[in-house]
């Protein structure tokens, strides 16, 4: 059996891509721009947030927590419903829930209330961040086209983050924190006239109904996981709520895995996708990347605050060249997979990426703005390569009817990926500081952070070497 054979069948895009391409990628990226935002965009607001709400003490990271821990969860059942519901609705629907949860966080009053819309924020997010990849798949047809817009999608989605650190500290030392949650109300009001213009469903939404038992189990699952993990971070891997939460993820994915495998006739999950190999091979990668990633940020922006002592605004602007870096590894990753083969790029990114961020486990006490930007320059670069050319790859001779499975998948992987892993490298710095507040002890907690986040990279590289399959040979003619 060919290759093509294995792939699962169905309607490919269309050839070219049609005239609303560019609305449809723009929408795309505004989308994108706007969840990746809202997962980074809060925690330099957070102190102000505590003492303008009145946040008991250790209840101020739940601001965070409520957004990945619904948005992680639910990832998998928002890129379904695209699937059956169609695109071009779920994505209007989405939009406009993302808007006004973001209106009601800002105006809210008491802690609950902001708990609350950030969890609302969290619930539109999960169908946002799948379908505005589902529907780059589906209009852009395969090939340099697609290409490119996964390039400028992948440089929004990395480069936010690190964008969304910027926009906090700006956001909140001239304004006030509250923005940090309206300034998504312009975006959305850019975003859904150009949905309700650019965007169609090239297809009639799949035929058949919603798995709801396998959506609740595989919800289920991501809810506890991402729950323990949160928890892990702030009271330790040993504790009875950590331990409950990490055994329950194990047994409703069993559940889930045998409901889907033996008993369901429309699987929420159809697991022969991962037959294909770049499928299971991409989704296994950027658990890795996006670990590596989202520590990184998170750590970087402590070092810089805690130990540099910079302003919010100060570290903020830090992170503009990493932004840059994004950029240039995003643009050129489309012409360097089309010359040496995803096999190379993404091992030779991947290793740039741990690179860097083994160099920042070398800051210390007495590291200046120079030193912080070797290290970002190089991981950057890397990474943004990686991203692009491992959601190429991932989504290749993907069905349209599976688009959204496919871009679910991605997301989901990305975003487990960062949160047990942040919740390993807090563990690690937490571990190494102690009880020690010192900037030196500080320092190098952060360091070991650095240093464990470049081994992620590290396995991603490996992942890419033993299994991205290799460029295929040209086959001479008769």
């Amino acid at each position: 059996m060919s290759v093509v054979d294995e792939q699962p069948a169905g309607v490919r895009a269309a050839t070219d891509p049609p005239a609303r391409a560019g609305l449809v990628l723009g929408v795309a990226c505004l989308c994108q721009l706007m969840v990746v935002l809202d997962i980074s965009v809060v925690n330099v607001a957070l102190p102000r947030i505590g003492a303008d709400l009145g946040f008991a003490p250790g209840s101020l990271s739940w601001v965070v927590n409520a957004y990945t821990l619904v948005f992680g969860g639910l990832l998998l059942l928002g890129g379904r419903i695209a699937d059956l519901v169609g695109h071009r609705r779920t994505l209007v629907v989405a939009l406009a829930a993302f808007g006004l949860a973001s209106v009601l966080g800002g105006l809210a009053t008491t802690p609950g209330e902001l708990i609350a819309a950030r969890g609302g924020q969290g619930l539109a997010a999960a169908v946002l961040a799948p379908v505005t990849l589902t529907v780059i798949l589906v209009t852009f047809p395969e090939g340099p086209a697609r290409r490119r817009a996964i390039a400028v999608w992948s440089m929004v989605a990395a480069a936010g983050s690190a964008f969304g650190v910027l926009l906090s500290g700006v956001l909140t030392e001239y304004l006030d924190w509250r923005w940090v949650l309206f300034v998504n109300v312009p975006i959305v009001a850019a975003a859904l006239p150009l949905a309700l213009a650019g965007v169609r469903d090239l297809r009639r939404p799949s035929a058949g109904r919603l798995d709801v038992v396998g959506a609740v189990l595989a919800t289920a699952s991501m809810t506890l996981l991402v729950l323990a993990t949160v928890y892990a971070g702030e009271h330790g891997w040993s504790g009875t709520t950590t331990l409950v939460g990490l055994i329950g993820s194990v047994v409703t994915a069993a559940g889930f895995a045998y409901w889907e495998l033996r008993v369901a006739s429309q699987p929420l999950v159809r697991f022969g996708i991962f037959r294909v190999r770049t499928v299971w091979v991409a989704d296994l990668i950027v658990v890795f990347i996006g670990a590596a990633t989202l520590g990184g940020f998170y750590f970087a922006s402590l070092f810089l605050q805690e130990v540099l002592h910079y302003s919010p605004v100060k570290a903020g602007a830090a992170f503009l060249p990493f932004c840059f870096g994004i950029v240039v590894g995003s643009f050129t990753s489309a012409k360097l997979a089309a010359r040496f083969g995803n096999r190379v790029l993404l091992s030779v990114g991947s290793l740039l990426g741990a690179a860097g961020m083994l160099g920042f486990s070398l800051l210390d006490t007495g590291s200046t703005f120079w030193s912080f930007l070797v290290p970002s320059l190089v991981a950057s670069v890397g990474i943004g390569a990686c991203m692009v050319a491992n959601t190429a790859m991932g989504t290749s001779g993907v069905a349209p009817q599976e688009a959204g499975l496919v871009s679910g998948l991605l997301n989901t992987s990305r975003q487990v990926g960062a949160s047990v892993a942040l919740a390993v490298l807090t563990t690690v710095a937490v571990s190494t500081i102690h009880h020690d507040s010192s900037l030196k002890a500080l320092s190098r907690g952060y360091s070991h952070a650095f240093a464990v986040a470049g081994s992620f990279v590290l396995v991603a590289a490996l992942v890419a070497v033993l299994f991205v399959p290799g460029r295929p040979k040209a086959v001479a003619a008769d």
